[in-house]
């Protein structure tokens, strides 16, 4: 429980990368986020979080509908979804539309202030050991990952939202055994401490407004 009586409130969407799959939950990124913006003195609370592994867009959506209790107004919302869309074989044209609503209703969370709203791209797996044991294509998946974020970074321009990317550092060490879990594919606390250190200035910013 948080202290300060005007301590921040934050909301963490999201799947398997904002629950954390294999971990912890101290190390999830969206609570190592808070811990740091804490420790430059931001009175944010720890985040409710509202993800599960597997779920797509719609299903994010869906949960939001019935999430018990009912999702009210943060300080502070974060987004991380889509890859489960991509792993189905969806298009991205489908996750043009679900991404939108899904943003739309981020914005209106955070009091319809889209300066406190923070999406991060979605991560890049077909680099990861997991995909190769597969026989995934890792050109096809980064292809069709690059199509899913260019929506989401169009559409966060659009409305004014702040898009972090993290996919670049998660191809640049998504194949490195201590970046990962022991599944070779969920990320591990030391490759989240990668994606706090890329997030960290953005949210810093964004609470400070």
């Amino acid at each position: 429980m948080a202290t300060d009586p005007h301590a921040l409130t934050y909301l963490a969407l999201g799947d398997s990368y904002t629950i954390g799959e294999g971990i912890d939950s101290a190390d999830r990124w969206p609570v190592r986020l808070t811990l740091a913006l804490r420790g430059e003195g931001v009175p944010l609370e720890f985040p409710r979080t509202l993800a599960t592994t597997g779920w797509t867009t719609d299903e994010l959506s869906a949960a939001m509908d019935r999430a018990t209790p009912p999702l009210g107004v943060y300080d502070f919302v974060s987004l991380l979804v889509g890859v489960n869309n991509q792993y189905r074989g969806r298009s991205a044209a489908d996750y043009r539309g679900e991404f939108l609503g899904l943003l739309q209703r981020a914005i209106a969370l955070a009091g319809d202030r889209t300066a406190r709203v923070m999406v991060l791209s979605i991560p890049d797996w077909g680099v990861t050991p997991f995909a190769e044991r597969n026989a995934r294509d890792a050109a096809t998946i980064a292809s069709e990952l690059d199509a899913y974020n260019a929506v989401a970074a169009e559409l966060c321009e659009a409305h004014g939202v702040a898009f972090v990317d993290i996919t670049g550092i998660s191809r640049e060490h998504g194949g490195d055994p201590s970046m990962l879990v022991e599944d070779g594919l969920h990320p591990s606390a030391a490759m989240y401490g990668l994606w706090v250190r890329q997030a960290l200035p953005v949210a810093r910013g964004l609470l400070a407004a």
